[in-house]
């Protein structure tokens, strides 16, 4: 099976590989296709130096935002909600209430910053936490003897 980046249209990999490279410029450390407690999954979710939390949704084109009914869910899981789209993406069409990334494969910049909505600290504790277990058990899966010997193999 191809990892889940891989699964995505091109253009929507593109954004994502830019919100990525966008994430690094600001400080934020971030992975793609990350399911939510509540069974959600976020294109791209980022973490800040100080536990900020940042969503992005990606969209590839109009028709994906219009057929997007979920989107406004994920702010119960984010201090910060973006939508990241091309520079070709009719962006005066996007709610004005939400920050807005525009992103192509080579990196992205802020057009508008998200209100900041301060997750309760029990829920930014358990994404946290969960957050660094999947990113850790994807590291793993990618490089087995990077850890060392001593260190035991996660299942799935």
């Amino acid at each position: 099976m191809q990892p889940a980046t891989l699964q995505r249209t091109d253009a929507a990999a593109d954004i994502a590989r830019g919100v990525l490279r966008l994430f690094d410029e600001l400080g934020y450390a971030g992975i793609t296709e990350f399911s939510l407690a509540s069974g959600r999954r976020t294109d791209v979710i980022g973490l800040g130096d100080r536990s900020q939390v940042a969503i992005v949704e990606i969209k590839s084109c109009w028709t994906d935002f219009m057929t997007d009914t979920k989107w406004w869910e994920y702010g119960e899981y984010c201090d910060a909600f973006y939508f990241a789209v091309a520079e070709s993406f009719p962006r005066e069409r996007l709610p004005a209430d939400v920050g807005l990334i525009v992103a192509d494969r080579y990196g992205g910049a802020v057009l508008r910053p998200a209100p900041v909505n301060p997750l309760a600290s029990a829920r930014r504790r358990a994404l946290v936490l969960r957050l660094a277990r999947v990113a850790l058990t994807r590291w793993r899966s990618n490089d087995p003897e990077q850890l060392g010997p001593d260190v035991p193999a996660l299942r799935a």
